[in-house]
């Protein structure tokens, strides 16, 4: 009987893992330059830890289950909520900020379409402990070296979620209902529709027409000219001291080198569960799900047990831009080392040599000489390395060149010294 892998998952093969590590390595190498330091968390966390974080209509989409101890567990379907859980276990203590970030599988129990798994992969980043606009400019900018680092050219939106808050300060709105008017903002960029069903929520909520018209224009507010967007910002919501901050992120992100995005204060990332500033950047040739990144500011780790600090992060959606990075590895030569019985001891001294710069087949299936040729034209090698009895005698191994033909004669030395470098 054949068994299939599960729906939703998939088998990554030698030629695919060689890709996604490269853009794996690019990623890491960014965000360590960044003074960022990795952090790992369990597979599976407690249920409850998710169900305070996002409610307990999330369950639907998790892949839940008791232990053998009757406690209630869960395969992680994200990584902010089990860093801010690790914060508050052990790093409380840490000099601020502490800026962490994570590479790791999630699981998501959700019907499976293009770009979107069962099992998934994300590359994200988390500074905790400033609240400052100089943390925001940071983590936007961070975000977008490391797209830039994998060959991802994405379309920068960014928002402030404190602008609307103040505005529905002044009306009664309750959990339940906050949820509906962001999925109705979330929607109104789609569907000019949602407008009409904003107006009707508000309204029930007793907001006035002029208090509704100011909403409305906060989430239709955009503009490339960010400046210009908060002016059009506080004669709307007023002399807000979180836009003086906004303004200021935005003027660090110039000394960054990130002039091009969009001012979007209708980005609707939850409003019970980030604070202040939001961003998400979009990319091409990706069909609907075409965002790859989304963050923003945060308050999580005092809904955990532990203090009333702001964190402000980001999740890269790898599976996403797997499709349409720069996947080139750096090319590392390969060798297939041919030899005869009499001379197999030698020649796996010789490749255990040269395995310290180069990866290197032996026959371990006992091919004659002609198989092993065959053998290493189709596994793709670069070189042929000939050990015979001829070629101990004299001292030099004769090397072939896969692509060009090309074979020469080197000694042990020469042959190591080639590969060396």
């Amino acid at each position: 009987m054949e068994i299939s892998k599960p729906r939703g998952t998939r088998d990554f093969l030698p030629e695919e893992m060689a890709g996604r590590r490269s853009v794996e390595s690019k990623l890491r190498d960014v965000v360590k330059k960044w003074g960022y330091g990795e952090i790992i968390t369990p597979t599976f966390e407690e249920l409850e830890l998710f169900t305070l974080k996002s409610g307990e209509g999330i369950i639907g989409e998790l892949y839940n289950f008791k232990d053998k101890g009757d406690r209630e567990m869960t395969l992680r379907p994200e990584l902010t909520a089990p860093v801010m859980r690790a914060y508050v276990n052990e790093m409380q203590s840490f000099p601020k900020p502490v800026k962490l970030f994570y590479f790791e599988n999630c699981f998501r129990y959700e019907r499976p379409q293009k770009g979107r798994f069962r099992e998934f992969w994300q590359f994200g980043v988390e500074l905790i402990g400033s609240a400052k606009p100089e943390a925001d400019a940071e983590v936007i900018a961070l975000a977008m070296t490391m797209l830039n680092a994998v060959g991802v050219k994405g379309d920068l939106n960014i928002g402030n979620l404190s602008v609307l808050r103040h505005l529905l300060s002044q009306v009664t709105v309750n959990v339940e209902n906050q949820g509906k008017v962001m999925r109705i903002i979330d929607k109104m960029t789609k569907d000019p529709e949602e407008e009409k069903n904003l107006t009707a929520l508000l309204s029930e909520l007793n907001a006035t027409p002029t208090l509704i018209e100011k909403i409305k224009a906060i989430i239709l507010l955009t503009g490339k000219d960010g400046m210009a967007a908060v002016v059009k910002a506080r004669e709307i919501a007023g002399p807000l001291p979180e836009l003086d901050a906004f303004e200021k992120t935005l003027t660090l992100l110039s000394a960054y080198g990130v002039n091009d995005y969009t001012v979007n204060f209708g980005v609707a990332r939850g409003l019970d569960y980030y604070t202040g500033i939001v961003f998400e950047i979009y990319a091409d040739g990706l069909g609907a799900q075409k965002q790859v990144c989304g963050g923003g500011s945060y308050k999580l780790i005092s809904l955990f047990g532990g203090g009333d600090v702001v964190s402000t992060g980001f999740g890269i959606g790898f599976d996403r831009i797997m499709e349409i990075c720069d996947k080139t590895a750096a090319k590392v030569p390969s060798i297939v080392l041919v030899s005869k019985p009499e001379t197999q001891k030698e020649s796996i001294i010789l490749a255990g040599e040269l395995r310290a710069f180069v990866p290197v087949q032996t026959d371990i299936m006992g091919r004659n000489f002609k198989a092993q040729m065959e053998f290493a034209n189709t596994a793709k090698a670069d070189y042929v390395l000939i050990v015979g009895e001829k070629e101990l005698e004299s001292g030099l191994f004769s090397l072939k060149n896969m692509e060009t033909g090309e074979q020469v004669s080197l000694s042990r030395d020469d042959l190591l010294n080639k590969f060396k470098n």
